[in-house]
């Protein structure tokens, strides 16, 4: 069986896997696959689930933020911010829950900070206006 090298990227990890058959992403048009010698292509996977299938049969699961893949001559390139790659689907789903509950709880706490922000103006416009109140 023929196979093809996938090289995943991102800003703090680089690493290849070797002897790839078959690859499964998602973008905007809908799932696709990739195999050995495929045409040049390139496209942007949306957030989600990719896997991959060794010859041996084995798979393994990628999480990712989205990412750019491209194809060419028999290596697929796939750049990402960042990425969990795992061999046990529930493993994968575990990460991107606990991602998901971080980056909710990151948010509610920006949200907190902006409305503290926003407080903060409201109240030392409102001292501006007092000390100043013709507005010379």
């Amino acid at each position: 069986m023929e196979h093809f090298t996938i090289h995943l990227k991102s800003a703090t990890q680089y690493e290849t896997r070797e002897r790839v058959v078959s690859f499964v992403g998602e973008d905007r048009s809908g799932q696709f696959g990739i195999l050995a010698n495929h045409a040049r292509m390139m496209t942007c996977l949306k957030f989600g689930l990719a896997w991959f299938r060794y010859e041996n049969n084995e798979t393994e699961y990628l999480a990712l933020p989205g990412a750019v893949v491209y194809f060419i001559d028999n290596q697929l390139h796939i750049a990402t911010r960042h990425y969990v790659r795992h061999k046990a689907y529930q493993a994968i789903q575990r990460v991107l829950e606990d991602e998901l509950h971080w980056e909710e709880n990151n948010l509610l706490q920006t949200q907190e900070s902006v409305h503290r922000l926003d407080e903060e103006m409201v109240k030392r416009l409102w001292e501006l206006k007092r000390q100043d109140p013709y507005g010379i």
